[in-house]
């Protein structure tokens, strides 16, 4: 844990390091590690100090929170709250995303059917502003207008410090069904189920996602919290995760390699780089088995571009890039998916149902207004990662402008962290950007800090 004295300090080293850069200068942290796939503004300045800001600050197992570093991995996190049988109530899928990042630029799992999105557990956290002010922010009171902006705010009204957060209990294992659908309408139709009756089969559900192998071939992994699970799979070794779905209608994990279950092969990125075969799998130090390691030769070919070479080289076409994850409606979602596979074709892709978390006492859900998202409706998100060959006639960029119509019209929403192509007007339409303006305005306004459409999608 990091002692409330060496936090303050790191506050105060942020805020110098804020006041140092000059104005007009491309404000962005000193991070080492980033789940982004958007390039970062060229600047100059070394960026913000950040560097003792990743840390957890206390676990009160009583009251059920954890006050948290902006900073913090979710590895880090995780660490600091299992031994005291708790989690956070959604852990994004990768080790290295930060709990600042999945709050600011939002994060999803498969708890989020009943738990929603990582920001609506924070009861309370501490912004440094574009004014270069530490201000508290609650659901009420005088700063509620920042705390409802700052979720989807990708860092443009500010950056998290500080994050109270609610924690739940959690098992020594989860243990996971394998339920196979051949008709996506039954797949649809088995989450809306789980959904409303929290159950499959008589058995309770504590987490839910998926994987479409094809509209024909699609599972639902149903989790179980439990302390029973006699025999525990190892994803971590030879064995890869995503492939036991279509293997094993049962399975196991401990809690800890459930929650990171995805991260050791990036979901099924890894096999881009050959380490999915057998024998290169062998060979490749285990402490390579990691997301932000298979991100770092992403940005290394985005820097050199020796594969896009290589394949000028053979004569193949150029490729677009298709990293993005959407939410879609459930009703829409069979729809969608069959749209995809006709018009983009990139297998396997990822489910997992979303709702906005349901109130704990009286009133009505909140309401994000930068990733307007409806309470009470069923979304699905969908995620897709990879590239798809640039057809003769066409252009970089089509096939994903293609996909934010879909989505569009099928009243979904598309995450940020990746490339966007929207024009301003839509991008303000879906976005928010009537009330990000009035927060920008109240609580940056010199503007200091990068607008959310110019990070998005002005930079293209």
């Amino acid at each position: 844990m990091r002692a409330l004295r060496d936090h303050e300090l790191a506050v105060d080293t942020l805020r110098r390091s804020y006041a140092a850069v000059p104005l007009g200068e491309p404000v962005r942290l000193a991070k080492r590690t980033s789940n982004l796939f958007r390039p970062r503004a060229a600047t100059s300045s070394p960026g913000l100090d950040v560097s003792g800001l990743d840390g957890v600050l206390s676990v009160d197992p009583r009251a059920g929170t954890a006050d948290v570093q902006g900073m913090c991995t979710y590895e880090d996190l995780v660490d600091a709250t299992l031994p005291h049988g708790l989690m956070p109530l959604v852990v994004p899928q990768l080790r290295t995303i930060t709990l600042g990042g999945a709050v600011t630029g939002l994060g999803i799992e498969s708890t989020s059917f009943r738990n929603g999105l990582p920001h609506e557990s924070v009861t309370e956290m501490d912004v440094l502003t574009g004014a270069g002010e530490i201000l508290t922010a609650r659901p009420e009171g005088e700063h509620a207008d920042l705390f409802a902006a700052f979720p989807n705010s990708l860092g443009s009204l500010g950056y998290a410090t500080r994050l109270r957060i609610e924690l739940q209990p959690v098992r020594h294992a989860v243990a996971l069904r394998n339920v196979r659908f051949s008709r996506l309408e039954e797949l649809t139709e088995a989450i809306a189920d789980v959904v409303v009756k929290g159950e499959w089969e008589g058995q309770p559900v504590d987490a839910m996602d998926g994987v479409m192998f094809s509209p024909g071939e699609a599972y639902l992994t149903l989790g179980t919290f439990t302390d029973d699970a006699p025999q525990l799979s190892d994803y971590t070794g030879q064995e890869i995760y995503y492939r036991s779905l279509r293997r094993r209608t049962r399975d196991a994990l401990t809690s800890h390699d459930y929650l990171w279950r995805w991260d050791t092969d990036w979901f099924w990125c890894s096999a881009a780089f050959g380490v999915q075969h057998p024998v290169v799998r062998r060979l490749w130090p285990a402490r390579w088995r990691r997301s932000d390691f298979y991100h770092r030769l992403v940005r290394l070919e985005h820097r050199h571009q020796v594969a896009a070479r290589i394949d000028r080289w053979r004569g193949r076409p150029a490729r677009e890039r298709v990293v993005q994850d959407v939410e879609i409606p459930l009703a829409a979602t069979a729809d969608f998916l069959r749209w995809f596979a006709a018009n983009v074709g990139m297998n396997p892709v990822w489910l997992c149902p979303l709702r906005l978390r349901e109130p704990t006492g009286p009133g009505s859900a909140r309401s994000w207004p930068l990733y307007p998202l409806r309470p009470g409706q069923t979304y699905v998100n969908i995620g897709f990662w990879g590239s798809v060959p640039i057809a003769d006639g066409a252009a970089d960029g089509d096939v994903n402008r293609s996909i934010e119509r879909a989505v569009s019209d099928m009243g979904g929403h598309k995450s940020l962290y990746s490339d966007a192509y929207y024009d301003r007007a839509a991008f303000d339409r879906l976005y928010g950007g009537e009330t990000w303006r009035a927060v920008k305005d109240r609580y940056d306004p010199d503007h200091r800090l990068t607008g959310l459409y110019e990070k998005a999608v002005a930079r293209r």
